[in-house]
């Protein structure tokens, strides 16, 4: 009860459908905590907001870093550690280091990497340290698609590394890391999903991450996978939705075709007693019990407001503005994470009673994340392609 936040005085959701109650996790309950190490690369990927960017490279500082330990002792049971955020972990000079502390401190800890920089002598040390996960972002299932993403010709490096990963995981005897892939889908490369799925669970995958593109360019909106349901509408399940309950059936050429018919009419679908879930209005970030430390110690409740960058919704240039709720070197973690504001901040996106810019996107307040016409200020989230389900991250 605990771990999830149920304990006497906080307040969680339910949520209620034909024959179960879910309750949601307390915005109370620290579970993760994502972690930017450095906001540098040693690629120049094409799906980069990096490219359109105007923020300055930085590393994390030893001392940030140990802020961050401190304030996680602070908390029982103690939060997860997530190493990603927007530049390359493995670029970090300390980062086997940080790995080290972060699992002395009794957290789970992972990683998400482009694989290059995974060196012998690097995955050694990930298997002697214990890291939990390693995610690795795999965006094309040949060389050449690969690069057309990736902008660089490393996809034999990266396999070349992973396969050794598995080897000597095995000859350790260990279970760990356990490896994830990461695809981040568009026109140009989703084609290569299924030859990826078949690639990772070579070299020992056993989770798979699939999002959507995030436009920062006119080029990219036209990559995008979901142009139609972005202007569908917030459509949510409820009381008005057709259900229609199916059994378990054979998901193939014959049948997904039909069933994505009667998705497309705004019919819900029960298979074998699980309603599909849309996952529109519902920040997954305060799902997880989540918060994002940048590189520079700025706290922010999400890894989308760590930075400011541009994006497209339709043919709309949308300006995302940072966000931060203090820094690690001015309040402790908890300091921070107990704030009134922040407290009130998460139950607003737990809420999600924002304005729908995402789908509407016909005035001015939806050029940026300042205010929205329900009255909320920075950060307006109607617009967020991650709170729409489109965006998501490991």
């Amino acid at each position: 009860m605990k771990r999830w936040g149920l304990v006497p005085g906080s307040e969680i959701g339910v949520e209620e459908s034909a024959n179960r109650l879910s309750l949601l996790r307390s915005t109370a309950s620290l579970a993760r905590v994502y972690v930017e190490p450095t906001n540098t690369c040693n690629l120049d990927c094409r799906i980069c907001m990096r490219n359109v960017w105007d923020e300055p490279p930085g590393m994390m500082s030893g001392q940030t870093f140990s802020r961050i330990m401190d304030g996680l002792s602070e908390f029982s049971p103690i939060p997860s550690l997530f190493f990603g955020g927007y530049g390359e972990p493995l670029a970090h000079p300390d980062i086997l280091e940080m790995v080290a502390s972060a699992k002395h401190s009794g957290s789970v800890v992972e990683l998400i990497t482009n694989g290059i920089l995974l060196s012998e002598e690097v995955a050694k040390r990930l298997i002697e340290l214990g890291l939990d996960r390693l995610w690795v972002s795999i965006d094309g299932a040949t060389p050449e698609s690969y690069a057309d993403v990736r902008l660089g010709d490393a996809l034999p490096q990266v396999i070349a590394n992973l396969t050794r990963l598995k080897e000597r995981r095995a000859l350790s005897g260990a279970d760990h890391p356990r490896l994830g892939i990461a695809f981040v889908a568009m026109h140009r490369n989703i084609a290569d999903l299924p030859a990826v799925v078949r690639l990772g669970k070579r070299l020992g995958a056993d989770q798979f991450s699939v999002s959507n593109v995030l436009p920062h360019t006119p080029e990219l909106q036209e990559q995008i996978l979901y142009a139609h349901s972005m202007f569908d509408g917030d459509f949510q399940p409820s009381q008005w939705a057709p259900v229609i309950s199916l059994p378990r059936m054979d998901l193939n050429g014959t049948t997904i075709e039909r069933l994505a018919a009667i998705l497309k009419e705004r019919n819900l679908l029960n298979i074998a007693g699980q309603t599909l879930e849309f996952g529109a209005n519902t920040c997954p970030f305060i799902a997880k019990g989540s918060l994002s430390i940048r590189w520079d110690g700025a706290v922010s409740p999400c890894l989308p407001l760590m930075h400011t960058h541009p994006g497209y919704l339709g043919d709309n240039r949308r300006q995302s503005n940072s966000f931060s709720v203090g820094s690690i070197h001015q309040t402790s973690l908890a300091g921070l994470w107990n704030a009134p504001g922040y407290v009130d901040l998460r139950q607003r996106l737990q809420d999600f009673d924002f304005s729908p810019c995402t789908f509407c996107n016909s005035c001015e307040m939806a050029e940026s994340n300042l205010e929205d016409c329900f009255g909320n200020v920075l950060p307006a989230c109607g617009g967020c392609l991650w709170g729409q389900g489109f965006i998501q991250c490991p």
